[in-house]
């Protein structure tokens, strides 16, 4: 039985979930004050790429940071009001945050590699970066108001989980789908694939070729498998009818949903471990 946030109770789904969090929270958060001071107070200089780093880092960090109310509401069920909106609203936020950023990066990496003098040469390779940053974090939230209602609290059904009966709106359901994961699993999968094929030509067997290799590969896997299993759910959970008595019905497509959320959220912890040494690479 799915617990009600009326009864303060709480069940072995909700327990397994607040014990899966703990270990992504500290893991994410130690990981990203190591990340941060190393871009932040070792590096001499700022360049385009560090603008991309720290809005990455910015979106992750502010995502680990708020999963130990997530914990808390796994033990001790808070109550459905407003505030859950925000916290929803948050953690998406940033999630998408970093999504759409792990793409511009993607971007940034394809063009330093595929034509080095040209982009060497740009003047405003800072202020564009900045710019897209501002652009990402605009429509992300932009979007959010526009659609706040969504998660409304008499929508929801616990803190975090909407209510089985009111699915999302397709218009916002097919947005999150599509320009959240799909365009940026396009632009992560072919800047990726062009420059491992131009690295590949290259006649160099130094380790710094491998080790960009090598974080370009990782980046792109983790991306694939982090991202991929929560918005396959979305669509499964918008598209299955729940029974009469949902609420007191575990449905297999609503545990694979809140699997592959904090699948989701263990990205975090990836790309601060990704973005610590791509500092170090060849692409600052």
């Amino acid at each position: 039985m799915i617990r009600m946030c009326t009864n303060n109770t709480t069940t072995t789904v909700d327990i397994v979930q607040g014990v899966m969090y703990i270990p992504v929270f500290l893991f994410g958060f130690f990981i990203h004050v190591a990340a941060l001071r190393a871009f932040i107070v070792k590096r001499n200089s700022w360049t385009d790429t560090h603008i991309y780093m720290l809005n990455l880092a910015i979106a992750d960090t502010t995502l680990v940071l708020f999963l130990p109310v997530r914990i808390y509401d796994a033990f001790i069920c808070l109550p459905i009001t407003y505030f859950c909106t925000v916290l929803i609203s948050i953690h998406y936020i940033n999630m998408y945050a970093s999504i759409l950023t792990t793409a511009a990066i993607s971007v940034h990496r394809y063009l330093a590699v595929r034509f080095p003098m040209q982009t060497r040469s740009w003047r405003k390779k800072k202020a564009i970066a900045v710019g897209v940053c501002f652009i990402i974090w605009g429509l992300l939230i932009g979007t959010c108001a526009a659609f706040s209602g969504e998660n409304s609290p008499e929508k929801l059904w616990t803190c975090y989980e909407r209510r089985k009966n009111k699915p999302l709106n397709k218009t916002f359901m097919i947005f999150m789908v599509v320009v959240g994961f799909l365009i940026p699993l396009i632009i992560v999968l072919f800047c990726s694939s062009q420059i491992l094929s131009d690295l590949s030509k290259v006649d160099n067997t130094s380790a710094n070729k491998k080790a960009v290799t090598g974080i370009v590969r990782a980046n792109m896997i983790v991306f694939i498998v982090c991202y991929t299993p929560i918005h396959i759910g979305f669509l499964v959970n918008y598209f299955i009818k729940p029974p009469p008595n949902w609420q007191n019905t575990v449905m297999p497509a609503h545990i694979y949903l809140i699997v592959s959320e904090w699948i989701a959220s263990t990205n975090c912890c990836f790309d601060s471990i990704s973005y610590y040494f791509l500092l170090k690479s060849s692409f600052s």
